[in-house]
């Protein structure tokens, strides 16, 4: 079974990229984050002429995740039992998270508010989220079902995670709280599965349009996937697919700034 991640940063302006990955990659599962697109407007049909089942949670033109399977789609669970939200924690939950169990494995989409900068309101919310996150996935992190969180965590784990450490001082993404916040995952029972290093000396998931950051390997791991016990113990291989990064044939849409992250169990 192949499963995979990516944040495709709308999905309306990458759908004909994300038909021609769906062929080369033949992924059975695939979460996507930053849909951006309002709940009818999502091509469920046009993907099911694709081979693939769908399920989404969208909120117009900001966030959105959705969950692809080639092996079936059960239990579909919809944003965060105590989710708060934004700015104000009693408003309803913004579209970040929804989860399926596919051909056995139980999934999770996430995706994890930025923060913005640590002195913003944003960043407390994302404190927040995070801890509604793992207060959930107690059960199913301990449970005999294969399961995964994945998606855009907007955190890079260690400083080894990010082109230059020196670079993101007072930013968002590295402080030791969002960190924390992972280790609250692992406590778990949640292992963090490292793609393997495809092209120089670190797996790089996103990368800024801006300044030539992909050409220059200025990038950061952000898109991550966090396994329990049964599902760590399936994997044979785990992989950023960089390709999918790159502006590709001329005419065709720009890339997305992040790279799909590809788990392949037994």
């Amino acid at each position: 079974m192949r499963i995979a991640t990516w944040n495709v940063n709308s999905l309306a302006a990458r759908m004909p990229r994300l038909l021609g990955w769906l062929t080369a990659a033949q992924p059975d599962v695939l979460v996507l984050q930053e849909t951006k697109l309002a709940q009818e407007a999502f091509p469920s049909e046009v993907l099911a002429d694709a081979g693939y089942g769908s399920v989404h949670r969208g909120q117009g033109q900001w966030n959105g995740v959705a969950v692809l399977s080639r092996v079936g789609i059960d239990d579909v669970e919809v944003d965060l039992p105590a989710c708060p939200g934004f700015p104000d924690p009693a408003q309803p939950a913004e579209a970040r998270y929804l989860a399926a169990t596919c051909g056995g494995v139980r999934v999770a989409a996430v995706y994890v508010p930025n923060g913005r900068t640590p002195a913003d309101p944003h960043y407390d919310y994302k404190l927040r989220w995070l801890a509604a996150l793992a207060e959930h996935l107690g059960p199913a992190a301990a449970g005999p079902i294969p399961f995964a969180v994945m998606g855009d965590f907007n955190i890079a784990p260690t400083d080894a995670d990010v082109w230059d450490p020196e670079a993101f001082v007072g930013s968002t993404h590295v402080t030791a709280r969002e960190r924390a916040a992972l280790a609250d995952l692992q406590a778990l029972g949640l292992a963090d599965v490292v793609p393997t290093i495809s092209k120089g000396p670190h797996p790089y998931t996103y990368w800024d349009y801006r300044a030539g950051a992909f050409h220059k390997a200025m990038g950061m791991r952000i898109d991550l996937v966090y396994g329990n016990a049964p599902f760590v113990a399936r994997v044979r291989g785990a992989w950023v697919d960089r390709e999918a990064r790159k502006t590709g044939v001329k005419g065709t849409p720009p890339p997305s700034d992040h790279a799909p992250v590809v788990v392949d169990l037994d």
